[in-house]
């Protein structure tokens, strides 16, 4: 393994510096002896332990041999070379194959590592007993002990840092994923938003300000002939502004509609049926079948829309003379159904939305009910009227009606009206 291949912490450089004190002060200690016990080659032994520290300082200080393995490996030849030149000079030259076992287990690739730590204990140990001129098992026990427990340390380093970096990595992959999902649950909540407030303006704001342009238009025909009426279409347009005021403050701050303030889903509805055949050429009639429930307020506002949105595409393009709005609570379903008895469409030929002429009134309500785990059913054709029916579970989680009719796929059997504001006027956005 080259020098290089582990990038130096705080721990590996302290181990680093304790590896080139250990083998700086071998040779010192290797010359001190030479010359204290007045051996007889004490010049050479001092000569050699300074080429070979000269030799081993070259390592860490030549950028070339640190980062290239082919120059490391040279230097370790060189360094090894000095090494066997001193051992032969001297026995104390032995202590300094420890420190070199770390050196080529570190320098070199695996294999090539053992079998020069092989190699080096073999020589620490025949130089030794040639030293002694005699050999036992116990000049082999020492260099050989030195090995294995060089051996046993390098490479269990090797392989603890080895699972710190995949563990390094798994935890960079695992951020960038968090920042990554972070991102993206943020950019849905923004469309999420974009969407509530696109659905509320379509069926709040548009609805009112449309009811209050039929409404002028009422009072501009009447004006010439019939003061009187028109009087009464400007006093509905300027109510129609109020209610639709109250609206947009309320859907502003997310609060409950004021239609669903103080009363129940039926009163509401009976209400909107009220205000839409007092303000328009249209008698709409309200009907609760079954046992009223109490209702989560999700619920609640989304029929209710889809009852504004429904009226005011009666009002705006069916041309009918009465529209029923049937509120049924039946096993555990609630059921909103408008049917009017205008000029119907044909559901596969609808345009496509546009901000200038709208068209968004039906993905709205498809929407809403598929928010909610509900269905959505549009029957109409040209000649015979309109009907749709939005189906929602009194509990959440309840799996919808299985009735073919109210699948809620974007066919365009699925393609329903456009929804007015709350209890005031409809609009005409199909």
């Amino acid at each position: 393994m080259n020098a290089t291949a582990l990038s130096l912490t705080p721990t590996t450089r302290i181990l680093a510096w304790c590896l080139h004190l250990l083998i700086v002060g071998l040779l010192a200690l290797t010359a001190v002896r030479a010359v204290a016990d007045g051996r007889p080659h004490a010049g050479a032994v001092i000569t050699v332990t300074v080429v070979c520290a000269l030799v081993y300082a070259a390592g860490p200080l030549l950028p070339r041999i640190r980062r290239s393995r082919s120059a490391a490996a040279w230097w370790l030849v060189g360094v090894g070379a000095c090494w066997l030149a001193l051992l032969a000079l001297s026995a104390d030259g032995v202590w300094v194959a420890f420190p070199l076992y770390f050196l080529q287990l570190h320098l070199l690739p695996r294999r090539a590592g053992l079998l020069a730590v092989l190699a080096t204990a073999v020589a620490a140990i025949a130089a030794f007993a040639a030293h002694q001129g005699s050999f036992s098992a116990p000049m082999a026990i020492g260099p050989a002990l030195g090995a294995a427990v060089a051996v046993a340390v390098v490479w269990g380093y090797q392989a603890l840092y080895r699972e710190s970096e995949e563990r390094r990595k798994l935890i960079e992959e695992l951020t960038a994923t968090r920042a990554d999902l972070a991102a993206a649950q943020h950019t849905a909540g923004v469309l999420a938003e974009r969407e509530r407030l696109a659905r509320e303006i379509h069926d709040t704001l548009a609805q009112g300000l449309t009811s209050i342009q039929l409404l002028l238009r009422a009072a501009e025909r009447a004006l010439p002939e019939a003061p009187g009426n028109a009087a009464r279409h400007v006093d509905q347009a300027r109510q129609a502004a109020v209610d639709n005021l109250a609206e947009a403050r309320r859907f502003v701050a997310a609060l409950t509609p004021p239609a669903l303030e103080g009363t129940t889903l039926a009163g509401a509805l009976e209400r909107l049926c009220a205000t839409t055949s007092a303000r328009h050429r249209l008698t709409a009639r309200f009907r609760l079948d079954g046992e009223p429930v109490p209702l989560p307020i999700a619920h609640e506002v989304a029929l209710l829309r889809i009852a504004q949105s429904a009226l005011a595409n009666t009002v705006q393009h069916a041309g009918a003379e009465t529209a029923d709005v049937t509120l049924c609570h039946h096993r555990g379903r609630v059921a909103l159904s408008v049917v009017d008895d205008g000029a119907g469409f044909a559901p596969d030929r609808l345009p496509a939305p546009d901000p200038e002429s709208g068209g968004f009134g039906l993905a709205a309500m498809r929407a809403r009910m598929h928010a909610l785990g509900g269905t959505f059913t549009l029957d109409s054709a040209p000649g015979r009227g309109t009907s749709l029916t939005a189906e929602l579970p009194l509990e959440p989680g309840t799996e919808s009606s299985t009735d073919p009719r109210t699948d809620l796929r974007t066919d365009s059997r699925t393609e329903p009206h456009t929804a007015p504001r709350a209890d005031s006027e409809p609009e005409a956005d199909r």
